[in-house]
C-alpha cells in the first residue's frame, strides 16, 4: 500500500469540461503505468467547479512518476486547464463537514 492523496484542481476560465474529462482519465492512465493501487478513486466537484480527487499511489510511485515522461506529459495537460489549490483554500474546508458533489452523479 502507498500513500492516499487528496488534491484539488481549479479549472481555468472556460476549461471546466476539459478538466472534468482529464480527471476521469487520470487514474486509468496512471493504472496503465502501474503507479496507483486498485483502490477506487473518488472524484468530487466543489464550489466554482473545483475538482477534488482522492487516490492511492503504489509504494515508491511518487518518485517513479516524477521520472516518467508520460506522467510529465499528463501533468502538462493539467497545467493547461487548471491550477492546483491547497485544500485549506477551498470554501468547503471551512465547514465542519466539508461537502462536495460526486463528479459523475
Amino acid at each position: 500500500m502507498g500513500d492516499v492523496v487528496i488534491v484539488a484542481y481549479r479549472p481555468k476560465p472556460g476549461r471546466e469540461a476539459e478538466l472534468q474529462q482529464l480527471a476521469r482519465e487520470h487514474i486509468p492512465y496512471l493504472r496503465q503505468l502501474d503507479l496507483v493501487t486498485d483502490r477506487a478513486p473518488v472524484l468530487l466537484i466543489g464550489e466554482g467547479g473545483v475538482i477534488v480527487e482522492v487516490f492511492e499511489w503504489r509504494d515508491g510511485a511518487v518518485e517513479a512518476a516524477h521520472a516518467h515522461p508520460k506522467v510529465h506529459e499528463l501533468w502538462g495537460r493539467y497545467a493547461q486547464v487548471c491550477d492546483y489549490v491547497p485544500l485549506k483554500d477551498l470554501p468547503e474546508a471551512a465547514q465542519m463537514f466539508a461537502t462536495f458533489k460526486p463528479l459523475d452523479g
